[in-house]
């Protein structure tokens, strides 16, 4: 996800169910995979089990609806489209080559080909052209690339696609006591470093109690999760 937006790219609704020939290639096709993957970030096999795991222990179940924001090549998609009921899963991300690399390479290769996945261009979090609204989102690991201003944009536009009660859960990097305002901080679990000003990002948790408050939703913080590199994670509510 990228830290500044961009100008806003018309919406492309992408059918996986399509069988698309995909493109001539003058590589192997295992330095393609090793591509789209390295740029959604390490621990492929071990972060998309992990985010999937934690949403079915929040509740999550095959008939709701579920939008994945910054889905990316589908690291944790392609867990969520077998579990999920046919169509119920949705992605948005602003990079048009790793949605299709999702489609082209990752859902065949994890044997859902046949499935009905709806996926969305766009680099302002704007989900409403799908119609849909949503029993559940994610944003696993963008609030830790996003500036204040790109955050509060994609609260908006989620809260408006979130059902009653709906639940939009996201990952950020803590900065615990608030002693890192204009200073790096290095994270001791992962040995990331994380910034005030700049990619990736630190946040006190009363930021985002503040942006919540400004878009009309309610925010619980969850804290440790176990995430192999500190990120914390929260959860916005739809109120009923």
């Amino acid at each position: 996800m990228k830290a500044v937006l961009k100008a806003i790219t018309p919406p492309v609704l992408v059918d996986v169910i399509r069988k698309l020939t995909p493109p001539a290639r003058q590589t192997p096709v295992a330095p393609a995979i090793a591509a789209h993957r390295k740029a959604v970030g390490a621990g492929w096999d071990e972060i998309g089990p992990f985010q999937f795991d934690f949403l079915v222990s929040q509740g999550l179940q095959p008939e709701h609806y579920l939008l994945d924001v910054g889905c990316g090549s589908l690291r944790g998609g392609v867990h969520f489209v077998r579990y999920l009921e046919d169509g119920h899963y949705y992605g948005i991300d602003a990079q048009q080559w790793l949605l299709d690399a999702a489609r082209e390479i990752e859902l065949p290769q994890a044997g859902l080909a046949d499935r009905t996945v709806h996926l969305l261009c766009r680099d302002d979090f704007d989900a409403s052209s799908f119609g849909v609204r949503f029993d559940y989102a994610l944003a696993q690991s963008v609030y830790s690339h996003l500036p204040w201003n790109s955050i509060y944009r994609s609260l908006v536009n989620v809260q408006k696609v979130l059902k009653p009660g709906g639940r939009f859960y996201a990952t950020f990097f803590e900065d615990q006591g608030g002693q890192h305002k204009i200073t790096p901080f290095h994270h001791e679990r992962g040995g990331r470093i994380t910034y005030p000003d700049q990619d990736p990002y630190h946040y006190e948790f009363d930021v985002f109690e503040d942006l919540a408050r400004r878009v009309g939703l309610q925010v619980a913080y969850i804290g440790d999760w176990n995430h192999p590199r500190d990120q914390k994670m929260m959860v916005f509510r739809q109120p009923e």
